[in-house]
């Protein structure tokens, strides 16, 4: 990937609140923080023996792989193996099955320049919007940040079915959808949830209808599943959305580890904010 990340890398970054100003990055720069943070680069957090399962048990129809969407099973593991090695930018060697997997930190900039495309095109239109995430840990600073830019461009971030509850599919726990500053989340009502479901946003959508869904895992195949436009961002060993592309129904995933330390999203952030009005 030609990158040289040196050890004076930390000392050249901004303070971390600087990051989340949208300014102006050389390209350069964008694309090594991206493997600094380690959602890009020659081995992201994800072995190839754990991306294969994963696939094989997508293509089994395991429920829990299908991010709330139907119709996945349509092609082979070697096929969605072949899908995923190029949304991330890696050889797909078909007798390869451990060690480490790379994901190319040019395709995910370029993709998160996609994603700020599309976001553009909503301020423009005023357009209304949901904002989602199922791995809250990693990604809900990166939603946080775009939808206070989105929202001083005059997109309306939607939070229906905020705070009703529900139980499980046992009949047991209690879950509620919660916002944080506009993007919402799985909670037992007590702690964020990581999800792979699409029943909170299926619940979500019965209740509103956005012109656009910026989310991930189930929140973000669940909208795909209804039609509604979505921009998503998927991890390498969760190839739902990938194969949900490759199908033509959503046109940009940003492919990159999606559970690093939150505050490590900031050239994502910039490569999106680069391209708002």
């Amino acid at each position: 990937m030609g990158l040289d990340v040196t050890e004076s890398h930390a000392a050249r970054l901004p303070a971390i609140d600087d990051r989340w100003i949208a300014r102006a990055y050389g390209r350069a720069e964008l694309l090594e923080a991206l493997v600094t943070g380690a959602m890009a680069g020659p081995e992201v957090s994800h072995p190839m023996d754990n991306v294969r399962r994963n696939i094989q048990l997508l293509c089994e129809g395991d429920p829990d792989k299908q991010f709330g969407m139907t119709g996945l099973q349509a092609f082979t593991p070697d096929e969605v193996f072949a899908m995923v090695a190029a949304a991330s930018g890696f050889a797909p060697e078909r007798a390869r099955s451990d060690g480490p997997v790379s994901v190319d930190p040019e395709l995910v900039l370029q993709a998160c320049e996609a994603v700020g495309d599309r976001l553009a095109l909503a301020a423009r239109r005023g357009e209304t919007m949901i904002l989602a995430t199922g791995h809250p840990v990693g990604l809900a600073h990166l939603y946080i940040e775009v939808g206070r830019m989105l929202e001083g461009r005059g997109v309306r971030i939607l939070q229906p079915f905020d705070g009703v509850s529900w139980l499980d599919e046992y009949g047991s726990d209690p879950w509620e959808v919660r916002y944080l500053e506009g993007v919402a989340m799985l909670t037992d009502r007590a702690n964020m949830k990581h999800t792979h479901s699409g029943d909170p946003m299926s619940r979500m959508l019965a209740e509103a209808g956005p012109d656009l869904v910026f989310a991930d895992h189930g929140f973000a195949g669940a909208a795909i599943e209804r039609g509604f436009d979505t921009v998503s961002i998927a991890d390498v060993n969760d190839p739902a959305l990938i194969v949900a592309k490759a199908q033509g129904r959503t046109e940009t995933v940003v492919v990159m580890d999606d559970n690093v330390r939150p505050e490590d999203y900031w050239p994502c952030f910039q490569a999106i904010a680069a391209r708002l009005p």
